[in-house]
């Protein structure tokens, strides 16, 4: 049997080696548009301020290591134009050498990732003016980021701009956030934000809401941003709106898919078509508390169903459980975790809820160097079900947020927490972790 692939990353490459690993007979091809195989994406802000010594440490393995360890035939700068569901042929064109190409198979996974949209602004192509998704994006910002960079300008609160705004106050520049939205984290509840506006504040960065860029001055090279409610000085610009998922090709060829473009798949990562399969970022995600298909592409789930995919394409059936929407991101000294719904998200869907919120503290109270937490839990009001939470702290948010993780997939309620056998000593929690403090007031 042959098996193509289409994305040389996570979902693309954990498929891979399922197949490589369980079936000696399978012949394997992956077509990768770039040069660069199976690279950890989050780790790119870390390897701009420096925290990590150079890109290279974001790659797991290389090209040559499938090639000749594993027997995949890797293949880079390969873009995959077009599939021929009929006669099971992937088309498509070598960017090395401007040829086109064709490939015959017998199953066929997609898992070509999204793309940072790119807003057709008035000088969006202006030297200066970046994106982040790849390691050469990476490389051509910290390229750009010389002693002369003085200003920049990051357009979007999310976690990317949140990250970087980071790194790039920590290599000594003035940063500015122009978020079009009320507030910055925008999965987070207004109320659990105030605390990331309070640490943009303690750390100078400049943040503003509201406001919607409309154009990109400058010669060659970005100067300034102009939005609807001012123009500021910038010499380097980040553009982090969102992203797409890559399927432009995959659409036309008549793939279901999502009013974004993702790729509709069903548990078995199986698409509209037969022998076609779909996994990671440029797929859908069944979420297991809105109990339908969603849209949160990360790495962590790009690697579960690329692992199902490549078995199920081999005939060992498994299924995909789904997410509950669990993230977690280092912001200065606090760390934001979320899992679940947000307040917002619950009332988009019409459930029945009540949110509760406390502060505690991350280990005893009485325990030297204990550190407020903030805790946020969401919970439907005519049974109880926990349906999310949210954590800011400096320290223990992302324990929490895995137990809460954990207590969602299996749809625990407010009692249930309560009860749960978690550790205690007083150097690493209270009698009653935070997350049993905030469902025992709910309930109260």
């Amino acid at each position: 049997m042959k098996v193509v692939i289409i994305g040389g990353d996570a979902a693309g490459m954990s498929a891979a080696m399922q197949i490589v690993r369980n079936d000696e007979e399978a012949e394997v091809v992956t077509l990768e548009k770039g040069n660069i195989y199976s690279y950890g994406q989050c780790g790119l802000p870390y390897v701009i301020s420096g925290k990590i010594e150079s890109t290279e440490k974001l790659i797991a393995r290389t090209v040559d290591t499938f090639r000749e360890k594993y027997g995949i035939d890797a293949r880079v700068y390969h873009e995959a134009t077009e599939v021929d569901t009929e006669n099971k042929i992937v088309k498509g064109k070598n960017l090395q050498s401007g040829e086109n190409f064709q490939e015959s198979y017998d199953k066929l996974l997609i898992a070509t990732g999204v793309s940072p949209i790119k807003p057709d602004w008035k000088g969006i192509d202006l030297e200066g003016v970046h994106t982040l998704k790849t390691i050469p994006d990476a490389e051509k910002v910290m390229e750009d980021t010389t002693e002369s960079i003085k200003n920049v300008a990051i357009i979007g609160g999310g976690y990317i701009g949140l990250e970087m705004a980071e790194t790039f106050r920590e290599i000594g520049k003035e940063v500015r956030i122009i978020e079009r939205g009320p507030y910055l984290g925008g999965i987070f509840d207004e109320d659990m934000a105030e605390h990331i506006h309070e640490e943009a504040e303690r750390n100078n960065v400049s943040v503003h809401t509201n406001e919607s860029v409309e154009e990109l001055k400058g010669d060659s090279r970005v100067r300034k941003i102009v939005t609807d409610k001012g123009e500021y000085d910038a010499d380097l610009v980040l553009v982090s709106i969102g992203v797409k998922p890559n399927t432009a090709f995959a659409q036309e060829c008549g793939l279901h898919t999502a009013k974004n473009g993702a790729i509709q798949v069903n548990r078995y990562m199986e698409t509209s078509i037969e022998d076609i399969y779909a996994a990671g970022d440029c797929a859908t995600h069944y979420h297991r508390v809105k109990e339908r298909d969603d849209f949160i592409p990360l790495g962590t789930t790009a690697n579960k169903q690329g692992r199902i995919a490549g078995l199920n394409m081999i005939g060992h059936s498994n299924t995909f459980k789904g997410i509950v929407g669990t993230s977690v991101i280092k912001f200065f000294d606090l760390t934001l975790g979320r899992t679940g719904l947000s307040s917002k998200e619950a009332e988009e869907l019409n459930l029945p809820f009540t949110s509760c919120s406390t502060r505690a503290t991350d280990i005893a109270g009485y325990y030297p160097d204990a550190r407020e937490l903030n805790v946020k839990l969401i919970y439907r009001d005519d049974n109880e079900r926990i349906i999310g939470g949210q954590f800011i702290g400096k320290h223990g948010v992302d324990k929490r947020v895995d137990v809460l993780a954990t207590a969602l997939f299996h749809q625990m309620t407010l009692h249930d927490i309560e009860d749960l056998d978690l550790a205690y000593a007083p150097p690493y929690n209270s009698v009653w972790d935070p997350i049993q403090q905030g469902a025992r007031r709910a309930q109260h």
